[in-house]
């Protein structure tokens, strides 16, 4: 004789209302949407030409892999079982992200000034020295060994110049 609905197992993934809030589905999502918005934008730019790939084509594959990325994103977060709970956030690797950023952006903002060699070795010293934790004579070297390569692979092998600000640099 059967029973009631207690001799049925419940089916491996059930998704309630709280789950589909979830940080991960809604910065899928978003990102998902971006990702469609480039490669809509994209497909109407020239893919490749005559001297190799056009405007269209980093964009288009920059899209395609963002909308990828962010269905993996939000198909691993429907996956993850209902009573298996995510880690607790880690307060203090969320303000060194943020410092990294905070760095980065302000190298992107001081490249008009310091010109890239400049304004590049010092969020190396920075990422080395403060974000790592090296001695300054390793972030000292780092940076300046960076900047040296960056100067060598671009000016002088490729033949394409690097931003340079107010100093010189």
């Amino acid at each position: 004789m059967r029973g009631g609905p207690r001799d049925f197992p419940a089916p491996p993934l059930q998704l309630e209302e709280s789950d589909i809030r979830t940080g991960d589905i809604i910065s899928g999502g978003v990102l998902a949407g971006f990702g469609i918005f480039i490669v809509t934008e994209a497909r109407n730019w020239e893919y490749l030409g005559p001297d190799g790939p056009g405007p269209g084509f980093f964009p288009l594959w920059y899209g395609a892999c963002i909308i990828a990325l962010s269905l993996l994103l939000m198909g691993s977060s429907l996956r993850r079982a209902a009573g298996e709970t995510a880690a607790a956030t880690d307060w203090r690797e969320i303000g060194r992200v943020l410092a990294s950023w905070t760095g980065f952006a302000l190298c992107v903002g001081l490249l008009k000034v310091l010109g890239f060699l400049l304004a590049f070795s010092l969020f190396t010293f920075f990422l080395v020295a403060v974000m790592y934790r090296r001695s300054l004579g390793t972030a000292v070297a780092v940076a300046v060994g960076m900047s040296v390569g960056f100067y060598l692979l671009f000016p002088l092998a490729l033949n394409v110049e690097l931003p340079v600000g107010k100093l010189g640099f």
